[in-house]
């Protein structure tokens, strides 16, 4: 391989604004594992810690991105691996890291330890050509996937099983309005929701992702338009009720139509703010329909295994599947983040390294 490079964020400034620098890829300590990298796949965090969040300072400088797949390449001394995994061999990475002695991790629950935060934003992550993890983070690649593939898969679909599976409770039969259907986490859950037994919605900017969402197992799919017309053709496709579910990841703009849209005793479930993060809404929706609220952030790193477990027991028609928007080479990932900020393809953005 070319000289090892990374993409650093030195001080916060507008999508496509990270530098490529060359480096020395450092040594795993004891518990950690080096990956030479095959590919990476951005996430609207990758945005975020290059744009900066007001009131939540960052440890600059970072090496932005969460997700990715490569070779194990190095093992810090002493280092168990995890089942399926082996010096050498190919392997993803769940993007999420916790400390595993706090009372959070040891009953499984590493999202909501003290110090959790995510490879690319609380420390160097994957838009370079190697990276450093704990042994723990690792999985196993299927078989029949590409590194592209499976850059793409973990972080978009843990939020989304945390979301349907373990908050919303999602059951066989509920409805659930899903928006921003044609985003790597919408994509996601619309494939999700139909492998759990219930019917989506999808909501979308235009025909093409509409045709898109069909393809995924959509039920129904609502071209957005006006916001506010929204709730009325919610209802009429659900015989004026409403969805169980609001499957919520937009935030602001779209946080009225989410409450109007939900059935009495529906549940809305959210893990993002994309359109903004502060709202007004009338408290009366709330208890006068009997609604629940639920935030979500990540997920359980078990969720991965079991996901991986349900496409390894069909590998040739798996329930689901990562979908990839567009390929670029790690030399020209600006570009990658400005190509995701536009918010126009469907799925998730990959660079292949």
């Amino acid at each position: 391989m070319a000289q090892p490079f990374r993409f650093r964020v030195n001080q916060h400034g507008p999508a496509g604004s990270p530098v490529r620098e060359t480096f020395e890829p450092a040594a795993p300590k004891p518990g950690w594992v080096r990956l030479e990298l095959r590919a990476m796949a951005l996430n609207h965090l990758d945005l975020w810690t290059t744009v900066g969040l007001p009131g939540y300072p960052l440890p600059l400088p970072v090496t932005p991105g969460c997700d990715g797949a490569g070779v194990l390449d190095a093992v810090g001394e002493g280092t168990a691996l995890p089942p399926g995994v082996e010096a050498g061999g190919s392997v993803m990475i769940a993007p999420g890291l916790s400390c595993g002695l706090c009372p959070a991790c040891l009953r499984g629950d590493d999202m909501l330890c003290p110090t959790y935060g995510v490879l690319g934003h609380v420390a160097d992550g994957t838009a370079a050509t190697h990276v450093l993890v704990p042994a723990a983070n690792l999985l196993p690649i299927p078989g029949n996937w590409s590194f592209e593939q499976a850059a793409a898969f973990p972080l978009v679909f843990l939020t989304a099983w945390e979301m349907l599976v373990h908050k919303a409770r999602l059951c066989p039969g509920e409805t659930v309005l899903v928006w921003g259907g044609g985003s790597g986490v919408g994509s996601a859950a619309i494939q999700l929701v139909k492998a759990l037994g219930g019917s989506a919605i999808a909501v979308v900017g235009n025909d093409e992702k509409a045709m898109k969402c069909w393809d995924l197992g959509a039920e129904h799919v609502i071209v957005r338009g006006d916001l506010k017309a929204l709730p009325g053709k919610v209802r009429d496709l659900t015989g004026k009720r409403g969805v169980d579910v609001v499957f919520e990841h937009t935030g602001a703009l779209t946080w009225g139509a989410s409450l109007a849209a939900c059935a009495r005793g529906g549940r809305i479930v959210t893990c993002g703010a994309t359109t903004g993060r502060e709202t007004t809404f009338d408290l009366r929706a709330l208890f006068a329909k009997q609604l629940q609220v639920l935030g979500s952030y990540m997920g359980r790193r078990e969720h991965l295994w079991t996901l991986l477990s349900l496409v390894q027991k069909n590998p040739t028609n798996p329930p689901f599947r990562p979908v990839i928007d567009r390929v670029f080479d790690l030399g020209d990932y600006p570009e990658a983040q400005r190509h995701l900020e536009r918010g126009q393809g469907f799925g998730k953005v990959v660079c292949r390294v």
